[in-house]
């Protein structure tokens, strides 16, 4: 079969070099070098809302730079994080010129972009390297005070990150079809970009369920930070949507991530809101 439906390009194996792959993750141009890394004939990814500086659709022009067809599905129109649901219902908002070449245009649905993407010829080539960051942005104050550190992606997160606050740049939604395993660490707190919200709600689905794993959990709203990049998120992110562990903490929509960050970890050590 030429057309593969994945819930994140995380997870791409060698089953999907040289097939269309319908990947469930954001449209920045970390998701697209991954697509290509693997070897994927081409890609259908999703908008994330297209967000801060057009961030959730970043990969298209970077894969036009190795004739890679690309496309992006309206975020209201199928769930991020769904392969099997962006192939069922998806909407094409965005594609690139390689995809035009091949007849894809917005306004298709996934499943026609994708069956004309298959009879592209394989690019050819490396994809430029794109590399994902970890960072420090703030250590502990005192003896024992959690730190604050960034993530471009929560793939990046480590059981050595329990007790820290985690700003990470992914979506907030659960997976479709994966496994939905408890979030490394896990961290005292953590933050994912809301994708625009999207089809269901899917952009801060997954806010719910770190309550049952006792973390602090919130989104930024997409317009206000680039998905995909942490240190966006923490210099200009805005909460939009917080679950019940961020609400006791005192955690409201419209805070920015250092107040955040300030009140889970005031809330770690007792103190008031």
């Amino acid at each position: 079969m030429d057309i593969l439906c994945a819930d994140t390009v995380t997870k791409l194996g060698p089953e999907h070099r040289g097939r269309v792959v319908i990947g469930g993750s954001h449209g920045g141009i970390y998701a697209g070098y991954l697509a290509a890394k693997a070897g994927a004939r081409a890609v259908i990814l999703h908008n994330a809302g297209i967000g801060k500086d057009a961030a959730g659709i970043g990969s298209l022009a970077y894969l036009d730079g190795i004739s890679m067809p690309a496309a992006v599905l309206d975020h209201m129109s199928a769930r991020i994080a769904d392969g099997a649901d962006q192939l069922a219902r998806g909407t094409v908002s965005h594609v690139n010129q390689s995809a035009a070449a091949l007849g894809c245009a917005a306004g298709q649905s996934c499943r026609d972009c994708a069956r004309l993407m298959a009879a592209a010829a394989q690019w050819r080539g490396a994809a430029p390297e794109f590399g994902e960051a970890r960072f420090l942005l703030r250590g502990g104050a005192g003896a024992g005070e959690p730190e604050v550190w960034g993530v471009d992606s929560t793939s990046l997160l480590v059981p050595g990150d329990k007790g820290a606050v985690m700003i990470t740049a992914s979506h907030g939604s659960r997976f479709g079809s994966l496994p939905n395993r408890p979030i490394a660490g896990p961290p005292l707190a953590v933050t994912f970009n809301d994708a625009g919200g999207g089809a269901d709600d899917c952009g801060f689905s997954r806010l719910p369920a770190l309550d049952g794993e006792a973390v602090i959990a919130a989104t930024v709203a997409a317009a206000s930070a680039r998905i995909g990049d942490a240190r966006s998120a923490w210099q200009s992110g805005i909460i939009s949507h917080a679950n019940a562990h961020a609400g006791a903490a005192g955690i409201l929509p419209g805070d920015d991530l250092p107040t955040f960050a300030d009140k889970a970890i005031a809330a770690a050590r007792g103190g008031s809101h």
